[in-house]
């Protein structure tokens, strides 16, 4: 098998040039960096991460806590930290917990502690109390942290309640008096953000808060809530906690005869696979998963790497509202020369930054 020094030798460096240029270190030249790679490339060669590990005293191993879910949000964010994994060098160790059962995480930490990781990766969004085991190794939340001890604790995430807030203000940007809140299960810490998110939309626009219907992330709960605020009239908007229960609603307010968006305009959370496609196609916003874990796990590595440095910030994930057909102004809404409004403002999909304040390039 091929060394080190002799990838050295054929590019023309030092041995030492070659371990800074697999160790992804600073001041080595873009040219010097790529004969390296080349030499690496033509010769076959492998890091021996084995030995790097018995020389670092690091086991080059991150490990994951995560719920164990096909539900889209923790299994795409899931897949981002894997994506993301490919590029930092660091192998990673996933460990799935069960919904309901508080031991879980401390059990998952657990584990991950006793194969020696270099790090953790808390990617758990429901709130099962006080984490009782003591960490030593950095940790990153992805989301709201549970209460535990250890060095150092790092947050990343999207931030829900911005995301909240800009797909509540989009209806009412369009007209509609007040804004409907179908919500996740409050044990979640991101149902918990979307809650809050919409409150403050309306507080900011001195709209009533009606009452709030939860569902628990299914199309079939989704549905539920849907035949009962199919009877209220006055409900012309609804934000739901997540697509899923977005176009469970949508099916309950057609099953009723209420017309989306003609007779109430709804939005949904996460721009799921299928929205573009369902009927009518679904406003929703859209989630960073990728941006979020990348930027995460680049923080955990700097820290495990550079501990005595403090981490760079990590940059704030793009907020996106994808506006589909599945909005538009409320039935009493008439626009000066066209009458009153029965569609949405495009039947393609747009998206954009969004702010909680002011218009967005997509509120035309």
């Amino acid at each position: 098998m091929p060394r080190s020094v002799d990838v050295a030798r054929l590019a023309g460096v030092s041995q030492k040039t070659v371990s800074r240029v697999f160790n992804d270190e600073p001041y080595v030249s873009a040219d010097v960096r790529r004969r390296v790679l080349d030499a690496a490339e033509q010769l076959g060669y492998r890091r021996n991460n084995a030995a790097r590990a018995l020389a670092s005293g690091r086991t080059r191993s991150i490990g994951v806590v995560t719920l164990g879910t096909a539900l889209y949000g923790p299994a795409s964010l899931l897949m981002g930290i894997e994506r993301a994994a490919r590029d930092t060098g660091y192998a990673l160790r996933v460990v799935n917990t069960m919904e309901g059962d508080p031991a879980g995480i401390a059990g998952a930490v657990e584990s991950l502690l006793e194969q020696g990781v270099d790090g953790i990766v808390i990617s758990e969004p429901i709130d099962e109390g006080e984490i009782s085991v003591p960490v030593d190794v950095p940790v990153l939340s992805c989301g709201a942290p549970p209460a535990f001890s250890a060095p150092r604790v790092m947050t990343t995430g999207a931030d829900s309640i911005l995301l909240a807030r800009v797909a509540t203000e989009h209806l009412l940007d369009l007209g509609h008096a007040t804004v409907h809140h179908l919500a996740g299960p409050q044990r979640w810490y991101s149902a918990r953000d979307r809650l809050e998110g919409w409150r403050a939309a309306l507080a900011a626009h001195a709209g009533d808060e009606p009452p709030v219907v939860e569902g628990d992330w299914s199309a079939a709960s989704g549905y539920a809530a849907g035949r009962e605020l199919a009877v209220d009239g006055s409900v012309t908007a609804v934000f739901a906690a997540n697509d899923d229960m977005a176009i469970g609603l949508i099916r309950a307010l057609a099953d009723a005869g209420r017309r989306v968006p003609d007779d109430v305009s709804v939005v949904g959370f996460d721009d799921v696979p299928v929205a573009p496609y369902v009927t009518p196609p679904l406003t929703t916003v859209r989630q960073p998963f990728d941006a979020v874990a990348r930027e995460g796990l680049k923080l955990l590595v700097q820290v495990i790497e550079q501990p005595h440095l403090d981490p760079s910030p990590a940059s704030a994930p793009p907020v996106e509202l994808v506006v589909r057909a599945s909005t538009a102004p409320p039935p009493s809404r008439t626009i000066p020369g066209r009458g009153r409004r029965t569609t949405s403002r495009s039947d393609r999909d747009t998206h954009g930054p969004a702010t909680p304040d002011g218009p967005r390039p997509t509120d035309h």
